[in-house]
């Protein structure tokens, strides 16, 4: 095993390498970070149309980065997608002037009775007709009046679906309609279930054809309802949904990606690297390094590199747990997914954390932990954009140690009033996509928080919360990371 050691001045490197805001905003990815886990090279296959992911798993940032001609012809020999496949927006968080209806058009459609199938089919037919579109639909104004003219006119409609597919075919191209930020449809649970029941609709319509598709991005929760997959067929959509994950070797991966590809320290961390494993070799690739698959593949390679950066455990002896694996265990929620947003936020914070005294590693222990911590708080502030009554929830239960049986939870909820607080303020719509089970209580309220993975059930009856949901709430728990203190 090697013995280099990243020294304590290449936390400069890691602050340069990671970025300081791991949000995706639209904007198009740098190709130097364009690290394409094997389930997520799946996703972005043609035929791949259904794509679910937990906040700040990659959803956006795919979406962002098929938008883009150069990074689908870097991600093409992994993914089936050609340099000159076509790709259009149908819904997304940022208005495109008119190209999709806005989350206020979409309301009044549904209050015209409009099925929410002919509104998506509609945004589908403008797009990829393009300049082909016939006249008489073209030179109608708004989305109403598109959306009847479709159901008035469907032998119409149906040769036109016909024409665009077979051009596409002798093209040998594919025209790919994109939907993300499906929480932006409504403001509540009924309303968004019909969009994304009529989205899923569309895209088992559109399974007939050949080289037009849809590719739908989408949070669990937006797809467990049976309200939005109670219609014929729904699985066959369901059946070939890729999920967007991100295990322990990928999360590292990635990180090697950000550390290989920055300008000032890339060179300085492959050489290490080479040092180290002289068979993990660096290529280019259109200006960029490529992770060797040695460190992609292998967790004892991944586990010698970290720990070189780390020091090989988590305190002053190994009862502490190792770096390489105490990391990512701590940033998952119940089902153990981690965010790689969480992942480099948390890899951040520890660098730019004081060094210590005679530290001889780039990272410190205490310093990774309380980079959990700034994690837990950016993920606690990404779950509350989605959810925003979560807060009421877990506000009230600060101070308390888990695991804990659910009786002193529910003794604190009743003592101050939370599920009448939620109550008031969803009458008052304060609180969009509010709690789907409240009718039922606190019991009900516990079942939702269940089913997001915000908590968990021990074997023994108890509930408890991970970490990265936990310490960003003030909780505690035995020999844990400390909570956070406002």
């Amino acid at each position: 095993m090697s013995s280099f050691v990243f020294p304590h001045d290449f936390r400069e490197g890691l602050i340069a390498a990671l970025p300081e805001d791991t949000a995706q905003h639209d904007e198009t990815p740098a190709a130097q970070h364009l690290y394409l886990p094997a389930s997520h090279a799946k996703a972005l296959h043609p035929n791949t149309t259904l794509i679910q992911g937990m906040r700040g798993s990659g959803k956006s940032f795919w979406f962002a980065a098929l938008q883009s001609a150069e990074l689908r012809r870097i991600l093409g020999a992994d993914t089936g997608l050609s340099p000159d496949t076509q790709v259009s927006v149908g819904f997304g968080q940022r208005s495109l002037g008119g190209l999709f209806p806005s989350k206020s058009v979409l309301a009044s459609l549904l209050k015209e009775d409009l099925d929410a199938q002919h509104i998506w089919l509609a945004v589908v037919f403008r797009h990829v007709m393009g300049e082909h579109a016939p006249a008489a639909f073209t030179a109608l104004e708004g989305w109403k009046l598109r959306i009847q003219w479709m159901i008035d006119n469907p032998e119409t409609v149906d040769d036109y679906w016909y024409q665009a597919d077979t051009r596409l075919e002798q093209a040998k191209q594919h025209h790919i309609v994109l939907f993300d930020a499906l929480d932006r449809t409504a403001d509540d649970w009924p309303t968004m279930n019909r969009l994304v029941r009529g989205l899923l609709q569309v895209v088992l319509d559109t399974r007939a054809f050949r080289r037009i598709r849809l590719k739908v991005f989408a949070r669990p929760d937006q797809l467990e309802d049976p309200a939005v997959t109670s219609f014929p067929d729904a699985s066959k959509v369901l059946n070939q949904k890729i999920v967007l994950e991100w295990p322990r070797r990928e999360l590292f991966g990635l990180l090697w990606q950000y550390l290989a590809n920055e300008p000032a320290y890339g060179e300085q961390f492959r050489n290490a690297v080479n040092a180290m494993f002289p068979h993990a070799r660096w290529q280019p690739e259109d200006s960029v390094w490529l992770v060797p698959e040695d460190l992609r593949r292998s967790e004892d390679t991944q586990r010698t590199l970290f720990h070189a950066m780390t020091g090989p455990w988590m305190g002053k002896d190994k009862r502490r747990g190792l770096p390489y694996s105490w990391l990512p265990s701590h940033l998952g929620d119940a089902r153990g997914e981690v965010s790689p947003r969480s992942f480099l936020a948390a890899l951040r914070h520890a660098a730019t954390d004081a060094p210590r005294t005679n530290q001889e590693y780039a990272l410190h222990y205490e310093s990774i932990k309380r980079g959990v911590q700034e994690a837990s708080k950016i993920r606690v502030r990404e779950l509350e954009e989605d959810y925003p009554w979560i807060r009421t929830l877990f506000e009230p239960l600060a101070g308390i140690t888990v695991p804990c049986h659910f009786d002193e939870v529910k003794m604190v909820w009743q003592a101050q009033r939370v599920v009448g607080t939620l109550k008031d303020k969803i009458a008052g719509q304060d609180v969009r996509l509010p709690p789907s089970h409240i009718t039922e209580g606190e019991e009900g309220l516990l079942l939702d928080l269940l089913e997001l993975g915000l908590i968990e059930r021990l074997k023994d009856g108890r509930i408890n919360l991970p970490d990265v949901y936990r310490v960003g709430y003030g909780m505690g728990r035995r020999g844990g990371v400390r909570p956070v203190v406002s």
